[in-house]
């Protein structure tokens, strides 16, 4: 297990939108250069880049055409080293976005395997063996390829879905078992990608669809044998390596594939959906919704049982928000995001801030698609610095994606000095996850809270996190008095009880 993520905190950086260092309305890796410093003063001593691999853009670079090649768009593998470089001199660890799952069909190993010609790439991707073979439970495509058959795709019709075999052989003239020689070659093939940019400085991964790799796989069996043998492969050549999946399911991912962590997502209305995005409309049900809809315990309930039995294995990892998912903005206000960083800042495993979420970034409703964003785009726009021109994300006309324009558009220079701003409060909080051991990513957890009541605390070592997010104020019975190290809204200690005002949070220390 790599020690410095116990300490870790996450920044994802979405590239296209961060920072454009040339004026041509794309985001650029000579521009997260320039913005390490603000990086390092949010505390953030962690970097997901979201894929920076040359691409078609089909699906906003998860649709890789060549894993050894930065973007043209983005610079090139030199300033990529350089960024990596530059980070590490500061303290700051980067993990690169890894795609195993499919390529680009402008991969050249897709352009080689649809060929009717036999090579060692005509296995690498699933093939049926005639086009008129498209069996119902399978997505496939069809039509473009010299040879008959028809292909699996991974999500995106551009995305042929790279072979890993099949656990379970319905179809035994076209499907392979994961130990076949043309399946081990693929994961191989991916070892090799991953071996290439951590000799060149990486600091591990974020694999994106982390569970999609062997098919027919239901309990994930085959697919979890493969991760740990790619773990196998970073602790004895790169024992510091992080690898995070985005799985969704800790037990699976940490305990049974050996990852490192395991992304808490919202994907399947799990405890986390539950926190900060449930109901509809937007985020009506969430426990952090001031209505007072939410219910803690179904949050409670699955995550704990997770915590348990993953927590000497490695890390769950809650983020704000990600490149997928509307911004919590969408459906709750400043101050219930407030609350939401005290939260994913002072819970156990490692946690991930979103670029623009420190300052409270809207998410832009409506917008038309751009690179298979859909509504994802909406989450994906330029970084909001300051008054300037672009909201000082580029110089050029046109940025890629529309800027917010409304009057009031939080950017980090009107952020930065306020004291009730949301910039203020992830700042701090994440201050004190630094300063203090019991917030690390390994500490100890007691969460408690009353049946169908929203209020709830939970203790780390010596210190104690009280939450209200309701609209009202609200009463906590608790064994627990101490300092106060930090809080938002305020509360009152007397006779085992905590009297706390609407929206409120409290950190003490016994």
């Amino acid at each position: 297990m790599p020690k410095w993520l116990n300490d870790a905190v996450f920044y994802e950086i979405y590239p296209q939108s961060f920072y454009d260092s040339n004026g041509d309305g794309i985001g650029d890796i000579n521009g997260i250069i320039e913005k390490l410093d603000y990086v390092k003063g949010l505390g953030c001593n962690a970097i997901w880049l979201n894929p920076i691999y040359d691409s078609p853009f089909m699906d906003a670079g998860y649709d890789v055409r060549d894993y050894k090649k930065v973007a043209p768009r983005y610079g090139t593998n030199d300033d990529l080293v350089n960024l990596f470089n530059k980070a590490h001199e500061m303290g700051i660890k980067i993990l690169l976005d890894l795609v195993p799952g499919h390529t680009s069909d402008t991969h050249p190993w897709f352009l080689e395997a649809k060929k009717a010609k036999e090579s060692e790439f005509s296995n690498r991707y699933v093939f049926t063996k005639s086009v008129w073979d498209a069996p119902p439970q399978y997505r496939m495509m069809c039509g473009i390829c010299e040879r008959d058959g028809n292909y699996l795709v991974n999500y995106f019709s551009s995305q042929p879905a790279l072979n890993y075999g099949f656990n379970e052989i319905t179809h035994p003239e076209w499907q392979l078992p994961p130990e076949h020689p043309d399946c081990v070659a693929t994961v191989e093939a991916i070892k090799d990608v991953m071996r290439f940019w951590l000799d060149k400085g990486a600091d591990g991964f974020r694999v994106d669809m982390a569970d999609s790799l062997v098919k027919n796989d239901d309990e994930k069996v085959a697919t979890a044998k493969i991760w740990r043998g790619v773990r196998e492969m970073l602790d004895k050549e790169y024992p510091e390596a992080a690898m995070v999946s985005e799985w969704c399911n800790p037990e699976r991912a940490i305990n049974n594939a050996g990852f490192h962590m395991d992304f808490y997502l919202d994907h399947y209305g799990n405890g986390y959906s539950r926190l900060f995005r449930y109901g509809d409309p937007r985020s009506s049900e969430a426990v952090f919704n001031p209505n007072g809809k939410g219910d803690v315990k179904a949050f409670a309930d699955e995550y704990l049982p997770n915590y348990e039995s993953t927590k000497n294995n490695g890390y769950i990892s809650f983020m704000t928000n990600n490149h997928d998912m509307p911004r919590v903005t969408a459906g709750l206000d400043k101050n219930a995001i407030k609350l939401i960083n005290a939260f994913i800042f002072t819970m156990p495993g490692v946690p991930f801030l979103y670029y623009g979420d420190e300052i409270g970034m809207k998410y832009q409703a409506n917008l038309v698609s751009k690179e298979g964003g859909f509504s994802r785009t909406g989450s994906r726009t330029p970084m909001q610095w300051n008054s300037q021109k672009n909201l000082g994300f580029s110089t050029g006309d046109e940025p890629y994606l529309p800027v917010d324009k409304s009057d009031d558009a939080p950017t980090v220079e009107n952020q930065k000095d306020d004291a009730d701003s949301i910039y203020k409060v992830v700042t701090d909080v994440i201050a004190l996850r630094h300063k203090y051991d019991d917030l690390k990513g390994n500490g100890e957890l007691e969460f408690v809270y009353e049946e169908g009541k929203i209020p709830f605390y939970y203790k780390r070592g010596n210190l104690v996190m009280f939450f209200n997010p309701l609209g009202k104020d609200a009463e906590i019975s608790t064994k627990y008095n101490g300092k106060v190290v930090y809080q938002i809204g305020g509360a009152e200690f007397a006779d085992g009880k905590v009297e706390m005002k609407p929206k409120s949070f409290v950190m003490i220390e016994l």
